[in-house]
């Protein structure tokens, strides 16, 4: 649960970031989307691609993950996504995009209350729409180039401008600074075990292919992370980025 004094700092912090907005609303810089690929550190990037299907990432149904019973997927999915809409407020205030500053906010303080800290989608039965940002969108917005393709460990597909933005979005969460330990690993620990939850989904449901049926599964994995990465940032801000570097590999 989220203390009400917590809650209060947090949405200060949330309200502060605004200042800064104007950074990116004033910001001239192009925003292009590549159109090929741009692999430079190919060979590297495999022999990464091959741990990563080693300790886990083949696309195999994960039998722990689907022996979790769906009622409390859903609730890990909920608090997740709860927590992480403090990062997503932040982001879009840094985007001038100031309906999903508005959306992010009005979602976090709705589920933080009357769903009982994030255990409950109150928002979405009010018919709040859900809204999802990072700090490489961010760059995006500012002008700043895709970059290489990378593979990371664990992490899966990148590319060197998400890469960067994953660094940062280890900071831009207030609640990281208002939460005592252990309390601000939980948005970490659940959000991982969510995306855990959602690849199997997807497996089990045949809407994605297991990576040990492709013939180059380096290669495909490669291009639906580009496609479906490009194809959010090309979105209205304020619905991008609702998968783009969250998926894992």
């Amino acid at each position: 649960m989220i203390k009400a004094t917590t809650l209060s700092t947090s949405l200060r912090a949330l309200a502060g970031v605004t200042l800064v907005a104007g950074l990116a609303a004033c910001s001239g810089a192009s925003r292009t989307q590549p159109a090929g690929i741009n692999d430079p550190h190919e060979p590297s990037n495999r022999k990464i691609h091959a741990l990563n299907q080693k300790i886990g990432g083949s696309g195999k149904p994960n039998r722990v993950a689907a022996a979790v019973p769906t009622e409390f997927q859903s609730v890990i999915h909920n608090v997740s996504e709860n927590l992480s809409m403090p990062q997503a407020a932040v982001n879009s205030a840094l985007q001038a995009d100031f309906a999903g500053f508005g959306l992010a906010t009005y979602r976090f303080l709705v589920n933080s209350t009357l769903g009982m800290g994030g255990l409950f989608d109150v928002a979405s039965d009010f018919k709040v729409p859900e809204h999802d940002t990072d700090f490489g969108e961010t760059l995006y917005v500012w002008g700043v180039g895709e970059g290489p393709y990378y593979e990371l460990p664990v992490l899966g597909p990148s590319t060197r401008r998400d890469t960067a933005g994953r660094v940062v979005d280890l900071f831009t969460n207030p609640l990281s600074y208002t939460l005592d330990s252990p309390e601000k690993y939980v948005g970490t620990v659940t959000g991982y075990a969510d995306s855990v939850f959602e690849k199997n989904r997807r497996i089990v449901n045949g809407q994605q292919v297991p990576m040990s049926a492709a013939g180059d599964s380096y290669a495909q994995a490669r291009q639906e992370y580009l496609q479906q990465r490009r194809a959010d940032l090309a979105r209205p801000t304020s619905t991008a980025a609702t998968t783009g570097p969250r998926s894992t590999n």
